[in-house]
């Protein structure tokens, strides 16, 4: 209990440590004058804004994110962190020349930051250890996916057995003794309930694969009109409050976001027309709530009447041969999407919300998993949830638990959180993973 303690403290300070660091940055350049009083003022607000996107880009969850992912998480917290208050001293005091000092300090903050993290890393690893899993499943096609997902985390979470659904209760039950953590796939509901119950009883860690009608009971309301518990469900996915601070915002930040992108837009355009001589923008029809079609606007980023031949398919990512070479470029600093921040301007779209799919790809989906249209209960969004926790060829169903958990969850600060997330996204290659060659789509 104290070793878990002690971890627990240890990874709590990490925004005191490096407040420390930027109080002794203050105090020992401080030659225009700011108060001592004013400097723990300017202190603790930083403290806080450093802990805020400490939380936000999960630099906190030491084991379960790769040691590389926790340094980029923290990186990057401490970057806006600086950035923010770098740039309200250098106005308010008029001293320019403190930006050189802000890039000394944030580059001791990052070899503190990575020194912090491997030692939090060994001391979890001595306290918790890595689990050892024992995963049911209903068929091999769907543990194979799980084993694969988790491979790259198995100094962490190591895959040791996998038994199927088919091979009876007692025997399931039997080994599940002879683990500590277990892992329950997308199984029937009698034997889900059976291997939950036993778990809680017997003090086993269980994750679960949830099913796309738990994720909309987790939303649901407690209701005590009576002595037996209920939960009701929402009817709509936002209030009409909601739906007002939603849009208000939308317009706020997306017309900031139009003007900042203004030059970088109009080199984008310039550099797409002199490649090829081809048209700069392109339109392509999208659903959006209630499965009304719009047209999404982006920056041309493959050849001209790149489906004339293909039909409507995904991209296979940077092999694809149909992208340009301009193409490669602004997919890569995700500028062919600056666009669409018209569309959030018209009300087709919102900053955050699921992103729009084609209709003739909408349609594959739905044969096999009707309850794709789900996702169309809000306004399709320029970033999302699938976005920032999956992949581009994440597939539909895992696409569609993701965007539920956002729409049965929707609150402000979610929407403020998916957008600060998406900033750490954006340079981190595997999230615009392409679909494997030859598939149309990522089903």
């Amino acid at each position: 209990m104290l070793k878990k303690l002690f971890y627990r403290v240890l990874v709590a300070v990490y925004p005191i440590l490096m407040t420390i660091l930027f109080v002794f940055f203050l105090m020992n350049i401080n030659n225009v004058g700011i108060e001592n009083s004013h400097i723990w003022i300017l202190s603790l607000a930083y403290c806080f804004c450093l802990y805020v996107f400490f939380i936000i880009y999960y630099g906190n969850k030491i084991g379960v994110y790769r040691i590389v992912e926790i340094m980029y998480s923290n990186a990057l917290s401490l970057l806006i962190t600086n950035v923010i208050f770098g740039l309200f001293l250098i106005v308010l005091l008029q001293c320019i020349n403190w930006g050189f000092y802000f890039i000394l300090l944030f580059i001791g903050q990052l070899v503190c930051s990575g020194i912090w993290t491997i030692v939090c890393n060994s001391i979890q690893m001595k306290i918790y250890g890595s689990h050892r899993i024992l995963l049911i499943s209903s068929d091999k096609k769907s543990a194979e996916s799980l084993h694969k997902k988790l491979d790259n985390r198995k100094n962490r979470f190591f895959i040791k057995e996998i038994i199927y659904a088919d091979s009876g209760i007692e025997k399931i039950l039997d080994r599940c003794k002879e683990y500590g953590t277990i892992m329950i796939d997308d199984l029937n509901q009698d034997l889900r309930n059976s291997i939950t119950n036993y778990c809680f009883e017997n003090g086993k860690v269980m994750f679960m694969v949830p099913k796309i009608a738990e994720i909309i009971r987790k939303g649901a309301q407690t209701l005590h009109i009576i002595d037996t518990p209920l939960y009701v469900t929402k009817k709509y996915p936002l209030t009409i409050e909601q739906a007002i601070v939603k849009r208000a915002v939308d317009l706020i930040l997306t017309g900031i976001a139009t003007i900042i992108a203004s030059p970088f837009m109009l080199a984008t355009a310039l550099a797409i027309k002199l490649y090829d001589g081809g048209p700069a923008l392109y339109k392509q029809k999208r659903l959006t709530k209630d499965g009304k079609e719009f047209y999404v606007y982006k920056f041309r980023s493959m050849i001209v009447d790149a489906e004339k031949n293909s039909g409507a398919r995904l991209s296979s990512g940077e092999n694809d041969d149909r992208i340009t070479k301009v193409g490669k470029i602004i997919r890569a600093i995700r500028f062919d999407e600056l666009p669409q921040l018209f569309n959030i301007l018209k009300g087709d779209m919102s900053i955050v919300g699921p992103r729009p799919e084609r209709p003739e790809i909408a349609e594959q989906y739905y044969e096999e998993l009707p309850e794709f249209k789900y996702r169309l209960k809000v306004k399709a969004g320029l970033t999302g949830y699938a976005q920032v926790y999956g992949k581009y060829n994440t597939t539909p169903k895992d696409k569609l638990k993701l965007d539920l958990m956002y729409i049965n969850n929707y609150s402000l600060y979610l929407d403020l959180k998916v957008i600060f997330y998406t900033v750490k996204i954006l340079f981190m290659k595997e999230s615009t993973e392409g679909i494997e060659e030859g598939k149309m789509t990522a089903a």
